[in-house]
């Protein structure tokens, strides 16, 4: 079967989309919403430059389409519907665990647009699912995180090692609600790694993040 995905960027859609793919889909195209003025993706802060590397990496093409937060779900289904007529998919994968609001809105938009939505993480537990896709050889790296985590965290690498660091920090190792996200430099899906220039690392009002762009 041909498949899309909702592409972050992060360790979660990039797991999501390995376990649907050992099922033996092809992956068409992979899609991503960005900000209204097309700078960063709404839900990692990763530039154009960085998303499209990944999709060159991963041998397809991205779609990127910008939105603010009221046209965001309008917005998703138009692109379901343009990838589904350009790259014949059928369905798309998404890299949600266990929030079923975030499910229910997937699955929603996608059969908006005449797809199936596959949720190939759902009901893992969430430590075992970071310590499997580290086992897997997901490389990534903490771009974004609450004021729990802090300064300190971003840019740090995904490994065993920093779990019980995240642990001892009282925030889940998953990151799956919303403490922080990631950026993929690295996985099996990959021809090649992401080279990856790590910037200044900026605390606002609610969150904080690390500048990131690809190596010249």
């Amino acid at each position: 079967m041909n498949i899309g995905c909702s592409w972050s960027g992060g360790k979660d859609s990039c797991f999501a989309l390995m376990k649907q793919l050992n099922k033996g889909d092809q992956l068409k195209v992979v899609m991503n919403v960005m900000d209204e003025n097309q700078e960063y993706s709404k839900s990692h802060g990763l530039t154009q430059e960085i998303l499209r590397a990944q999709a060159k990496a991963l041998s397809v093409p991205i779609q990127l389409t910008a939105a603010s937060w009221s046209t965001y779900e309008e917005n998703f289904i138009s692109n379901l519907h343009q990838i589904k007529k350009d790259h014949h998919i059928e369905g798309m994968v998404y890299g949600d665990i266990d929030i079923q609001k975030h499910r229910d809105w997937e699955e929603k938009v996608s059969a908006t647009a005449g797809l199936e939505a596959y949720l190939p993480l759902w009901q893992g537990d969430r430590k075992e699912i970071v310590e499997s896709m580290i086992d897997a050889g997901i490389r990534a790296i903490i771009v974004s995180c609450n004021h729990t985590l802090g300064l300190d965290f971003l840019g740090q690498e995904i490994t065993h090692d920093l779990i019980p660091k995240l642990e001892a920090k009282g925030v889940d190792v998953c990151g799956e609600n919303g403490e922080f996200h990631t950026l993929v430099v690295d996985c099996p899906l990959f021809d090649q790694p992401i080279q990856i220039e790590k910037g200044e690392r900026v605390k606002t009002d609610n969150y904080c993040f690390i500048e990131t762009k690809l190596a010249q």
